[in-house]
């Protein structure tokens, strides 16, 4: 009887844990340069006497979507949407060196380009900040040049942008860092569309269809859980001695 309580408490743990990462993908399907995070479980053996039949889900995180999401021009001069694999770098609340793939910059009263949650952007030669009143214009390659007035373009520096070799992990702060933890090298192969955002590669038909099974999942699973007590009632009053 224990078989069916483990596999239907398994079975119910491991559907929460799925619809919370579908949830969590379904809240970022509007986030620009979100990556949809994928969950996966594996049984595992209960260790112990008398328990060797008996198996738990344990979860095992894949990962995140590789996939790129659409990409909308805006026109506006500090967006970019990063190309192919490659990711910008900026400075996470740690002071460690990660990566997003959320393009739309701002200027932080200091003058310095900031993501739009505001962490500060990299740049190859470190943070990159623009003189007051001028304009910026963002090159496909990276480069930021500043312009003032009527006076021609001055490169003030060059987006670092990285092309991981293996896929990166995502962080607690929903940046990504290398699976080592060390900083990766600029890539100057890497390339951007300036004036455009990516969008989220969340499919919000999909996820929200895979919710729905999860929750009916959830729900056999109870009940698989009901018929378990049941018929242990029903044991017990089989084997009582007033029954007998």
């Amino acid at each position: 009887m224990d078989r069916l309580i483990y596999l239907s408490m398994a079975g119910a743990k491991a559907t929460l844990q799925r619809q919370e990462v579908l949830s969590h993908n379904l809240a970022n399907a509007s986030t620009n340069g979100f990556r949809a995070e994928m969950a996966a479980f594996r049984a595992v053996p209960v260790r112990g006497e008398g328990a060797s039949t008996r198996a738990y889900a344990l979860e095992s995180t894949l990962g995140h979507d590789e996939r790129s999401g659409p990409v909308q021009t805006t026109g506006r001069d500090l967006d970019v949407a990063l190309q192919g694999r490659s990711w910008l770098a900026v400075q996470g609340l740690d002071g460690t060196e990660a990566y997003t793939r959320a393009g739309a910059l701002e200027r932080d009263a200091e003058g310095q380009l900031v993501t739009a949650t505001g962490r500060l952007v990299l740049g190859e030669g470190g943070p990159i900040a623009v003189p007051a009143g001028a304009r910026v214009e963002i090159a496909g390659d990276g480069t930021v040049n500043a312009m003032l007035g009527n006076e021609r373009p001055q490169a003030i520096g060059r987006l670092k942008l990285v092309t991981p070799e293996t896929p990166l992990q995502r962080g607690e702060d929903g940046l990504f860092r290398s699976g080592d933890g060390n900083e990766l090298d600029a890539d100057p192969a890497a390339r951007l569309v300036p004036g455009a955002l990516e969008g989220s590669n969340v499919n919000a038909v999909e996820t929200m269809v895979a919710m729905i099974a999860a929750a009916r999942q959830f729900e056999q699973q109870m009940k698989s859980l009901q018929t378990a007590e049941q018929r242990e009632q029903s044991a017990a009053r089989l084997l009582s001695p007033t029954a007998l």
